[in-house]
């Protein structure tokens, strides 16, 4: 039965808006806490620490497409997608409460804790992201319906990172390192919890877009959409801008400790950096409806970097210049998010009308690989940074810092994510997908 309907009931755009609970609080807690973590609780060294937030994440380049080609041939009667919600979401849950409540010395005990752990919180994560981002290219043929979709997933994504994000360290801060970090587990555990049963429960009884399930080996499907131009195309672009993102959220407690001298500053900054999605999402989805998907996108990524270059520029001026700088940042990130991700169905779909064999999952399953690597590359590279700036480790997090650590901390969350930014554009020049062709590849379905 397929699903013609221009616009999807609210339920449905509301529970594909919560999965973004889960995917944004697993998303962003560890880029933004696992790192000061091991380099200033367990004392482990800042490129030994980059390595263990790194090495655990990148597992998901190898298992996310295989992730994908799963519950493409899931023939599930509660639906392709739906069971992979719950079982990874809450298996996910409990291992991300087990993350910060391993033991604590010796430190190669503590950071081997870490890295298993990591590592299969990474595997669960893939099983549940996967299936949930392949969801929107089945439940609507619809151009702007997707749009739109996204603009939900966007706003709850937001909202999560900004709750998720800046609550996370001022609840560690109100508890102490000993007890602070595992209470941050807990809490985040109980907002995956509610992402996945939210999204399980919101997409209940949709007939999807259905096609066969594309034939051949996970080898074979690879290469086809590899070769797909404008898939590469954009997947390149999004994954440069996931390590820029990664490498700011990264930043974020080691500018407020370090450059601005005020722990507690990075509660602020976060929700700089994330509050102005809550209010601009749905201008943003106005924009692409005027100027198409990926005109708005590059202007969106253009204020991005334009507000990483003006928190360089302003970092010497306090608090409440570098947190307006990064509202900017704010701004273009609500778009650079929301775009690319509506986009990434009308490849999967247009793909699946003009062949008639859904190859969605492994879609879905690349992207979210590369995606899920450049967010874990993020601390790896700042971690490095850090490292070529002489940054000190410690256990308590007071051990003095040269000035060579501090510019280096600067650098690396102002001008390195500005220029991935800047670079990211070239690569979306070879991608052609517009409204026109979703819709002539719709008919050829039909």
């Amino acid at each position: 039965m397929v699903q013609d309907t221009a616009v999807l009931p609210g339920r449905v755009r509301r529970g594909c808006g919560l999965g973004s609970v889960a995917t944004g609080a697993f998303g962003t807690v560890p880029g933004l806490l696992l790192l000061p973590y091991l380099t200033d609780r367990l004392g482990v060294a800042a490129g030994l620490a980059g390595l263990i937030v790194l090495l655990p994440k990148a597992w998901d380049v190898l298992l996310n497409p295989i992730a994908g080609r799963v519950s493409d041939r899931s023939t599930h009667p509660d639906g392709r997608r739906r069971p992979f919600l719950v079982r990874a979401g809450l298996t996910l849950a409990v291992l991300f409460a087990l993350l910060f409540a391993g033991p604590t010395s010796p430190s190669t005990l503590a950071a081997a804790w870490v890295a298993v752990l990591f590592l299969a919180c990474a595997s669960a994560y893939a099983f549940f992201q996967v299936p949930y981002v392949s969801m929107p290219a089945e439940l609507t043929r619809d151009y702007g319906e997707r749009t739109r979709l996204m603009t939900w997933r966007v706003a709850v994504l937001a909202l999560t990172i900004l709750v998720a994000g800046g609550l996370s360290p001022a609840l560690r801060d109100a508890l102490g390192p000993e007890w602070g970090y595992r209470a941050v587990g807990v809490f985040v555990a109980l907002l995956i919890v509610v992402g996945a049963l939210g999204a399980w429960w919101g997409t209940k009884g949709v007939p999807p877009v259905e096609h066969v399930a594309a034939g051949g080996s996970l080898a074979h499907q690879l290469r086809v959409v590899a070769g797909a131009p404008d898939f590469r195309a954009l997947l390149l672009t999004f994954a440069v801008q996931a390590l820029a993102t990664g490498v700011m959220l990264a930043g974020v407690d080691y500018m407020a400790r370090w450059v601005l001298g005020d722990p507690g500053a990075a509660t602020i900054l976060f929700v700089a950096f994330v509050g102005p999605a809550l209010v601009v999402t749905p201008l943003w989805e106005r924009v692409g409806r005027r100027t198409g998907k990926r005109p708005a996108f590059v202007v969106a990524s253009l204020c991005l970097a334009a507000g990483a270059l003006l928190v360089w520029v302003t970092h010497d001026l306090g608090l409440v210049t570098v947190a307006l700088a990064l509202a900017l940042v704010g701004v273009g990130y609500a778009g650079a998010q929301m775009f690319p991700m509506a986009m990434l169905p009308d490849v999967a779909a247009v793909d699946a009308d003009r062949s008639g064999e859904s190859r969605v999952g492994v879609y879905t399953g690349v992207w979210t690989a590369a995606e899920t690597l450049g967010l874990a590359l993020g601390p790896g590279v700042y971690g490095l940074v850090l490292m070529l700036g002489g940054y000190v480790s410690s256990t308590d997090g007071t051990a003095a810092q040269p000035a060579s650590a501090l510019t280096a901390m600067t650098l690396g969350f102002t001008v390195l994510p500005a220029l991935l930014v800047l670079g990211s554009m070239l690569l979306l020049r070879g991608y052609r997908i517009d409204e026109a062709a979703v819709v002539a590849a719709g008919e050829v379905a039909r």
